[in-house]
């Protein structure tokens, strides 16, 4: 096992903590793009682009029994969204694992986070562009957005190292994903409002339409504050290994000697199995909840905007519940009751009725509690397992372990959709994610581990 440096001292902290509320605003920024595109618009909107292309002139409420040509493959319209969700994180997850060492080798790594969510921007801007019956462009949109949030995300995550005492480590990555939600809900609430006056913007596909513009503008603009803000905290001014091999060649190295030394850190490769499994789930479930409730409940698309609503502000208070609950009982039994709720939330989609309202809303307040703080906590316990100086490679495997399997979770929902004709079963069959996730979580041992990455151990785990 490569030999850990020593724990960085608290004045090195009280020297980076400055940096704390402008790392705070990048989830802020990218949460628009999440919610409101991401999870809320683009599944229902895509799939009606797809559904217009393989049936052409189909009468309102009718179903659409003509599948699209993909590659040679015959493609049902409604399982597009998925589908093309599955192949996105699949591809990410490729590409994510040589963003961490290049990012490692990167002395300014704000200004590298600036370059991903600058791509990342555009793509999501463009997607105003996707109408009519063109969904080849809004697909490839999709995948450039989604890929290039990853990369951020690699580069923004590994900050959270530097900039946070290991004690201070849910308390700072809980406020980021809760003010992550409540910028996320302030735009859906101005894209709610423009959706219950479709008409003046031109009906519902152009209100659509803006507000995915209004989404990608947002995500650029708002990436200005952390960007700034942080714009001359230096990163790992020298490789770890191979410092003369050259940006290629010492980025191969890096990423051998990378999974040598997680070999070497058992608790942290266990973790990162069972997050790759119950973030699976999280985010099929993210991903595919405003397909359900429009397709399977028969709920419209301004129900659904009036529900992820609700559910943004209730996560804001959910993240800082979850973190106040860390600090007292350890991020790691938080966790694990978090995932046990995730259960009894697919269970309860499972049963709620076609356009039973109270029982919709009343789900959603669940999905709020749970979301942000199972996210926000899983994120600060990996921060405790990551060898210092290798943060952006670490956490280039947090992101693409994650999206290695979550194109099998949009898949699962897809293919069970396919076979059953029913979104239902694809929900439920999500239960398997949560329960591997849940046992393998159960199993790492995390005073361990963080010894074993050569970090002081919390006062509370």
């Amino acid at each position: 096992m490569t030999t850990q440096s020593a724990p960085p001292a608290i004045d090195e902290y009280a020297e980076t903590a400055r940096y704390q509320r402008p790392w705070y605003w990048y989830d802020w920024a990218n949460s628009a793009f999440v919610t409101t595109t991401a999870t809320v618009l683009f599944g229902p909107y895509l799939t009606s682009i797809a559904t217009e292309a393989a049936c052409p002139g189909l009468a309102d409420g009718a179903d659409c029994t003509t599948d699209l040509n993909v590659l040679g493959l015959p493609i049902d319209p409604g399982s597009l969204h998925p589908y093309t969700v599955g192949l996105s994180t699949f591809v990410g997850a490729l590409m994510l694992i040589f963003v961490g060492a290049i990012a490692d080798r990167t002395k300014r790594p704000a200004r590298l986070m600036a370059l991903f969510a600058g791509i990342g921007a555009v793509a999501a801007s463009s997607m105003f562009f996707v109408k009519g019956s063109n969904w080849q462009l809004g697909v490839a949109l999709l995948m450039v957005a989604s890929i290039a949030l990853g990369a951020s995300l690699v580069v923004y995550d590994a900050i959270l190292v530097r900039i946070a005492h290991p004690d201070d480590r849910d308390k700072v990555s809980s406020r980021g994903w809760a003010l992550g939600y409540l910028g996320g809900g302030l735009l859906l609430a101005v894209n709610f409002l423009m959706l219950s006056n479709e008409d003046t913007f031109g009906g519902t596909g152009q209100t659509v339409r803006i507000s995915m513009l209004m989404a990608g503008l947002w995500w650029g603009l708002f990436t200005l504050i952390p960007v700034l803000g942080m714009w001359q905290m230096r990163g790992v001014e020298r490789p770890v290994v191979a410092a003369k091999a050259g940006v290629i060649g010492g980025t191969f190295r890096q990423l051998s000697d990378t999974f040598r030394h997680l070999l070497g850190l058992r608790q942290t490769l266990l973790f990162l199995v069972a997050y790759m499994f119950f973030n699976d789930g999280i985010q099929t479930v993210i991903g595919q909840s405003s397909l359900y409730g429009t397709a399977e409940l028969g709920f419209s698309e301004t129900t659904m905007l009036t529900l992820f609503l609700m559910v943004q502000f209730v996560a804001f208070g959910g993240a800082l519940i979850f973190g106040q609950v860390a600090r007292r009982v350890g991020a790691w039994r938080t966790v694990l009751g978090g995932i046990a709720m995730w259960v009894l939330v697919i269970v309860a989609a499972f049963f709620v009725p076609e356009k039973a309202l109270a029982a919709l809303f009343a789900l959603g307040v669940g999905i709020g509690l749970v979301l942000g703080g199972t996210q926000a906590l899983s994120r600060s316990m990996y921060s405790q397992l990551v060898p210092r100086d290798r943060e952006a490679e670490f956490f280039s495997l947090y992101q693409a372990l994650e999206r290695g399997t979550s194109w099998f979770g949009a898949v699962i929902f897809g293919v069970v959709h396919q076979v059953t004709d029913s979104y239902r079963p694809a929900i439920l069959a999500l239960i398997v994610f949560f329960v591997l996730g849940g046992a393998l979580l159960a199993k790492v041992d995390m005073a361990r581990g963080i010894r074993e990455a050569g970090n002081e151990v919390p006062a509370v785990l």
